[in-house]
């Protein structure tokens, strides 16, 4: 299982951060703890290592449920999954690369500004990828046409809930054609046209 998803940039700060598990203390710690264990490793390391001190942390009781933490670093970011003794740390490391593949087709070569002022976009991809702990898709291709259609469908649901929103197709006498909500150009031209005033 998948207890947490962490992304920091090279300073330590946390960009993301979803956990699957319930906290037995303060996140903060948690994330200063794995921050710590990370950049404290020397470059040359492989990229998982078992922790058992996070056991205690993440309210693990050991045994099978030793607390790993698989990390990948790419540019100036930091994406690491904290998981337990039954998830393949190779496999997870490929559920990293999906999710950073997924981040570019979603941004275009994803950057940390990306991730600061499109966090609601970067939990969506990952909510389709991880659900409860637990991996649902792995494909590239269908995250990223599950990301367009979400886009899509907020656009759909801004404009209809919007009346001032500009690019609402006007139809006849100023309405849009899907709705009865008039668009602003519309509207705004029978006003001061006198147009329905009689």
């Amino acid at each position: 299982m998948i207890h947490a998803v962490l992304i920091f940039n090279t300073s330590g700060t946390p960009r993301l951060s979803k956990f699957y598990t319930p906290q037995t203390t303060n996140p903060t710690a948690l994330m200063n703890k794995i921050y710590t264990l990370i950049s404290s490793r020397p470059a040359g390391l492989c990229n998982f290592l078992d922790a058992p001190e996070l056991n205690a942390l993440l309210g693990s009781k050991g045994g099978d449920d030793d607390v790993r933490v698989v990390y990948r670093s790419y540019a100036t970011l930091c994406f690491v999954f904290v998981v337990d003794g039954s998830e393949s740390e190779l496999g997870i490391l490929d559920l990293i690369q999906v999710f950073v593949e997924s981040l570019d087709r979603a941004f275009e070569d994803v950057c940390e500004l990306d991730l600061v002022f499109h966090f609601d976009e970067v939990h969506h991809i990952l909510a389709e990828i991880i659900q409860g702990g637990l991996v649902l898709e792995t494909n590239v291709v269908d995250i990223a046409s599950a990301v367009q259609d979400n886009q899509k469908a907020r656009k759909t649901s801004f404009s209809a809930a919007n009346p001032l929103a500009l690019g609402v197709g006007s139809g006849v006498g100023g309405r849009s054609a899907n709705s009865a909500v008039p668009s602003p150009i519309g509207w705004l031209t029978t006003k001061f046209a006198g147009v329905g005033a009689r």
